[in-house]
């Protein structure tokens, strides 16, 4: 679900992708195109009015979800944003209608995130919840003219612009200059872009999700931009992984409380020795020696490093994951240029980041399909091959594939030696996809959905999210039905992948309100972070919210029913790194299953699933030194995963409050 940010937050970070700032006088309009991996997705046409007025639109599709927004935009002789209107719809189907007004000193906003009203002589730029360009074109002028590069932003925060480098193309119209700037202060990483000697923007890529480049450039242009692009992104990280690494031959972790998961149960004031990435030995007053590094573990508790099991990797997901205590993470879908750099950056310790096991990701050429779509059985087959030839250890397919495929899609994946999995296509149960050679689900409503939807209804569409708002909360999770249902996930070693959090984000987000699922953590994260997290995803009526959570409190009641079940439950986020599956973990607590139970689950679980509990998953002599230590009690309290000291990761430590620092994210915890 996560393409790759779901949520409000897609249709926030897509709109900062096709920003298109300030026209030169001889220009009018430009066209920004916008390439998915299936081709043309949508455009951006920004047009300047007059000197100050300004008005843009975009209009994008990509797997059944539409934006569609247009901008007004007025600015005053410094180029700061006196009015502002937004209107449109959102990816998931919410309205937007946001609007801005300076005046007489006065900065008053409304929208469906927030409003506000601030008084201020001198304006800050308005950076909005949602806008189709024009705002954010202003906002790269304003950078340029700042002699220091920064400027201050309304409802807050601050933003600044470092210039990279610069590349010369050409076409039909003549030479252009490009240059490549990153911008701090919009998100927990520096955002990399494209734009001409005008300031006006030019190309982006978006981890491989999304390209957008100037009408009248080709794509073989893009492609040399996108190169230069991931160099400078990557050489960030790599420079703040030499800064925050903390290599280690020899490691003692003193007197700490440790979670054994395969005995289920707590050992208390043991010493826990490391020696270059793994665990050497676990005793009682293990000797220290001058050449170890000593950390003291007193009224700490030591768990095995968390999984996380449904993840679209980005580079900037790797400090997000190790803060949060994540040391391992399958990528249930991505572009193969994409996730090998990321595997081999993360593996090597180039970048901070976690483990990576890689499933692949297909689906049917359609008007809904998404990333990777093959238009027969026979391709389909064959790209099962190429994903086997290359390494990757599952196949996950999507909600277009025709039925009819699934049996020798499955057959032939069990052939490679890789698991299936994947959404239940439309017009198939989840008894039928079982049937057919499943081994795993991703995502909780897609069990529901087979009761609610069977294989009549065109899951393709936003049904497969509104059938579980308004019909979840009546089902009657104890009928026989459903406990054979679950019976046979259970008989048949079903693994199921819940997203649970990500779900309930989608069914209970309100506007201007923020989303429930990050209360604990939102007034930590950086402030247009914060902000994204405010606001409806979907367009519910008044007279359905309580349908609606009661929908969503029935998918926390079904995780615990799995469980009792003996079904296999592995947690996966699909959303916001670290943070959700933080609160992926508490959900599953909060339903009712052992804490104990719960760490198991995201970490022995999980590592079974893919492979690997012989060198990872618990605290073991011999295994993997992936560990997480926590100034607290999470088998008491698993709220108490957010306060987090130090993770190790092999043979490197990291500080959470350092990484939470560079993040822009106010420290859970502090290192002692």
């Amino acid at each position: 679900m996560k393409a790759t940010q779901f949520k409000s937050i897609v249709s926030a970070v897509i709109i900062l992708l096709i920003s298109q700032p300030l026209l030169a006088d001889d220009q009018k309009t430009i066209v920004n195109l916008i390439y998915s991996e299936k081709g043309l997705a949508g455009k951006q046409e920004f047009t300047a009015l007059d000197g100050h007025a300004y008005q843009a639109s975009l209009e994008m599709g990509w797997n059944n979800r539409v934006v569609k927004i247009n901008e007004k935009l007025q600015v005053n002789s410094d180029g700061m944003p006196v009015i502002f209107s937004a209107k449109g719809l959102s990816a998931f189907g919410s309205a937007i209608d946001e609007n801005f007004e300076w005046r007489d000193g006065v900065a008053r906003w409304d929208g469906n995130k927030d409003n506000g009203e601030v008084k201020e002589s001198r304006p800050r730029f308005y950076l909005p919840a949602e806008e189709a360009g024009a705002t954010t074109n202003m906002l790269i002028q304003a950078l340029l003219k700042s002699p220091i590069k920064t400027v201050a932003l309304f409802p807050n925060g601050e933003a600044k612009l470092e210039v990279v480098t610069s590349r010369t193309l050409s076409n039909q119209d003549g030479k252009t200059k490009v240059y490549l700037y990153a911008i701090t202060g919009l998100g927990f990483s520096p955002d990399f872009a494209w734009y001409d000697e005008n300031g006006n923007y030019f190309a982006k890529n978006q981890d491989g999700f999304m390209r957008i480049i100037r009408e009248r450039f080709t794509l073989e242009q893009f492609d040399e931009l996108r190169e230069i692009q991931t160099q400078a992104e990557q050489q960030h990280l790599i420079a703040v992984a030499k800064t925050l690494s903390n290599p280690y031959e020899r490691l003692l972790i003193q007197q700490v409380d440790w979670v054994d998961v395969e005995a289920g149960k707590k050992h208390q004031k043991m010493d826990v020795l490391l020696e270059n990435g793994t665990i050497k030995k676990i005793a009682k007053n293990i000797a220290t020696e001058k050449d170890m590094i000593l950390i003291d573990g007193k009224g700490k508790t030591l768990l095995p490093g968390l999984w996380d099991m449904h993840g679209h990797l980005s580079k900037s997901d790797g400090m997000l994951n190790i803060a949060a205590g994540v040391t391992s993470v399958r990528d249930i879908g991505n572009s193969h240029d994409n996730i090998m750099q990321i595997e081999k950056m993360f593996n090597a310790n180039d970048m901070i980041g976690t483990r990576v096991y890689r499933a692949g990701f297909m689906d049917q050429e359609s008007p809904f399909s998404a990333g990777l779509s093959v238009k027969s059985l026979d391709e389909a087959l064959k790209q099962v091959d190429w994903f086997a030839d290359h390494g990757y250890l599952q196949v996950k397919l999507y909600s277009s594939i025709d039925p009819s495929w699934v049996k020798p899609i499955a057959e032939r994946a069990h052939n490679r030696g890789m698991r299936l999995s994947g959404h239940i296509p439309a017009f198939m149960t989840a008894e039928q996809a079982i049937a057919a050679g499943y081994d795993e689900i991703q995502h909780i409503n897609m069990l529901l959905l087979n009761f609610l939807a069977s294989d009549k209804i065109d899951t393709r569409k936003q049904l497969r999210f509104t059938l579980i708002g308004e019909k979840a909360g009546e089902m009657n999770l104890d009928d026989q039905k459903m406990q054979d249902f679950i019976k046979l996930l259970a008989d048949k070693h079903i693994v199921i992948d819940p997203t649970v959090a990500t779900f309930r984000s989608m069914l209970l987000a309100k506007n201007k309100k923020i989303d429930e699922e990050f209360a604990a953590v939102a007034e930590r994260l950086p402030p247009t972070v914060l902000r994204s997290l405010k606001g409806a995803v979907m367009h519910v009526e008044e007279a359905e919210l309580d349908d609606y959570q009661a929908g969503a409190d029935a998918l926390v009641t079904m995780v615990k029913k799995l469980y009792d079940a003996g079904v296999t439950i592995v947690p996966g986020t699909d959303h916001i790194a670290g943070f959700t599956l933080q609160r992926e973990l508490e959900l599953y607590a909060q339903a009712g299953i052992p804490n104990i139970e719960v760490i198991k689950i995201a970490s022995l679980t999980s590592a079974k699933v893919i492979g690997v509990a012989h060198q990872s998953g618990s605290i073991s002599e011999g295994k993997f030194a992936d560990l997480v230590l926590v100034d607290g009690d999470p088998t008491k309290n698993m709220a108490d995963l957010r306060k987090i000291t130090t993770v190790f990761k092999g043979n490197n430590y990291y500080l959470s409050e350092a990484l939470h620092k560079q993040l822009g994210v106010v420290p859970f915890s502090e290192a002692k």
